[in-house]
């Protein structure tokens, strides 16, 4: 059976990636693959719990790296690579790049760190495709505050954010073969128009 492909939505929290999730499912779907859909932190019982500790109590820098990356785990030994070894397509809001960007960049732990940590989980995975979704600060802001009750990372300041994309940004310059730059500025409709397009890139390569 072929392996299926991993797909991962990045960018800063209000960049709007979550607005084209169940698209995008419907979207796999419709090229006559089975997908699942999850998330980071979370995905899993253990994993959901965790979230919750993550995203509402204050705790030391490296507790929440490493809390991450026991999430990510967990995920990935009970949904993430089951599922790919049952030919199906992974779908997930964020994935490691979050780590290098929130904790790496954002917070300033820095990239050695959460590639130690990366080394030690998944040596040797990444995702097939990862869209980073883009836009000015100042507009995820406004999207963000308009939309719903904030979280401790979403309550931090806007250096922590220009950090943050600051690390997303360099690691798709890195990674240009795996990374596609969504300029999330645009209609929801031309978004969706450059997704569909790589989403058929990715058909045609997965079928050779």
């Amino acid at each position: 059976m072929q392996k299926g492909l991993f797909l991962t939505v990045e960018g800063v929290d209000g960049a709007g990636k979550s607005s084209h999730i169940a698209w995008l499912q419907e979207a796999i779907q419709q090229l006559g693959y089975e997908v699942v859909v999850t998330r980071e932190p979370g995905g899993t019982v253990l994993g959901e719990k965790l979230r919750e500790l993550l995203l509402h109590e204050p705790m030391h820098l490296k507790t929440e790296a490493l809390l991450m990356f026991a999430a990510r785990n967990e995920h990935l030994q009970q949904v993430i690579l089951p599922a790919l070894s049952a030919g199906k397509w992974v779908l997930c809001d964020r994935f490691s790049d979050a780590s290098y960007a929130y904790q790496g960049g954002g917070r300033q732990l820095g990239g050695v760190a959460i590639e130690q940590l990366e080394q030690w989980v998944h040596p040797s995975m990444q995702p097939d495709r990862t869209w980073l979704f883009d836009l000015p600060l100042e507009v995820a802001r406004e999207r963000l505050e308009r939309t719903r009750d904030l979280d401790r990372f979403e309550k931090e300041q806007s250096d922590f954010f220009e950090r943050t994309r600051a690390a997303y940004l360099h690691r798709a310059a890195n990674d240009s073969q795996r990374f596609c730059v969504i300029d999330s500025s645009q209609s929801i409709e031309q978004i969706r128009l450059e997704l569909e397009a790589d989403l058929q890139h990715l058909h045609q390569a997965s079928r050779k």
